[in-house]
């Protein structure tokens, strides 16, 4: 039969403990194990006491074992409770969970939520977020992706890879777009400012003020932008910029242009005057591989910076917006270091289109 640990209080841990079992402000379970200790002092044991009390003979047990390794401190204190433990799959329970993730879908949905797949499976959606944090599995996620299939796509990316890393002598290389259908939008409604606490907010909708093309030529070497405005952008306006660049650029040296497949681009009367200009060199990059047009990055960083949350009430502002994003870019310019080699991006679309192949 076990002997309950005897305790014997000094006159201060008694002072203490008659007032906390006395104290009618004094939390109640720091009161009940007051009591408890008092008893046990006094030579009683677990069952008395917990009848006494109208409480657990565990409870008594256990803490009079905690007054007699910490002290009567260790009466106010309550130790963190430990999470339970969660309920162990099996190997084929978790199988089934990444089998059915993988490659087949919910019958009222396009993938699949811990809950649905828990319902699917018999298990709990605990078990289910366990199982695919385990193996990287995010069916909420989804990401998107364009493979060329230009017949000369491998010739085109070389060409234009090797223009960024390594330019020819006396030569600029300009990475050369549009960015169509920018909007002059106002709200209808003043949002409300950034705040501690709260983020700063505009209303849904908005008033369309029209719309501009603005067409931009990027120094590979500088990052530094010629730019203008137009209010179309069909093979006019293309040459209209054509000729800019030409008047900018310095007349000793060539002028390499790295552009997309539009078809102004192409146009006749484009072709024809590039004949007469032999400063001018076309390099197209392949179809559906806009990415790898440099501006496309500047086209980015305007769009976020500038262009997505301002609020324009004309063309004019747009444009005058534009202009000063651009002027302000030129005084400071940071080049966009291009550093993927030719033939580890043909290594990705090629590793890439045998997963397509194969699926």
């Amino acid at each position: 039969m076990r002997i309950a640990k005897s305790i014997t209080l000094t006159s201060e841990e008694r002072k203490h403990l008659q007032a906390w079992s006395r104290g009618s402000t004094t939390a109640y379970r720091l009161v009940l194990r007051a009591r408890m200790i008092l008893l046990a002092a006094e030579g009683k044991e677990n069952k008395e006491i917990a009848a006494q009390l109208g409480c657990n003979v565990k409870t008594v047990g256990q803490w009079r074992n905690r007054f007699i390794e910490e002290g009567v401190e260790s009466l106010k204190r309550d130790r963190p409770r430990g999470h339970p433990k969660p309920t162990v799959l099996g190997t084929a329970v978790e199988d089934e969970i990444v089998r059915k993730t993988t490659q087949e879908r919910p019958e009222q949905g396009t993938h699949w939520s811990t809950r649905t797949m828990a319902k699917a499976v018999g298990v709990s959606d605990r078990s289910v977020r366990r199982v695919w944090k385990r193996y990287g599995l995010k069916p909420h996620l989804q990401r998107t992706f364009k493979l060329s299939h230009d017949p000369a796509f491998s010739e085109k990316l070389e060409n234009i890879v090797g223009l960024y890393m390594n330019p020819p002598e006396h030569a600029l290389v300009l990475s050369v777009d549009e960015k169509s259908q920018i909007q002059a939008l106002d709200r209808t409604q003043p949002g409300l400012p950034l705040k501690p606490g709260r983020c700063g907010t505009r209303t849904h909708d908005y008033k369309r003020n029209g719309t501009t093309t603005l067409f931009a030529a990027l120094c590979t070497l500088t990052s530094h932008i010629i730019s203008e405005c137009m209010p179309r952008h069909r093979h006019q306006e293309w040459l209209a910029f054509l000729k800019r660049i030409k008047q900018e650029v310095p007349k000793n040296l060539d002028i390499h242009i790295v552009c997309d497949n539009y078809s102004t681009h192409k146009h006749e009367t484009v072709r024809a005057w590039l004949a007469k200009n032999p400063r001018f060199h076309m390099h197209f990059t392949p179809t559906s591989a806009s990415w790898l047009n440099l501006v496309e990055r500047f086209f980015r960083d305007l769009t976020e910076k500038r262009i997505r949350r301002g609020v324009f009430k004309s063309i004019d502002a747009l444009h005058q917006s534009i202009s000063t994003y651009i002027e302000h870019y030129n005084n400071e310019p940071k080049p966009f270091i291009w550093t993927a080699k030719a033939e580890d991006i043909l290594t990705k679309v090629l590793r890439a289109r045998k997963a397509l192949d194969c699926s």
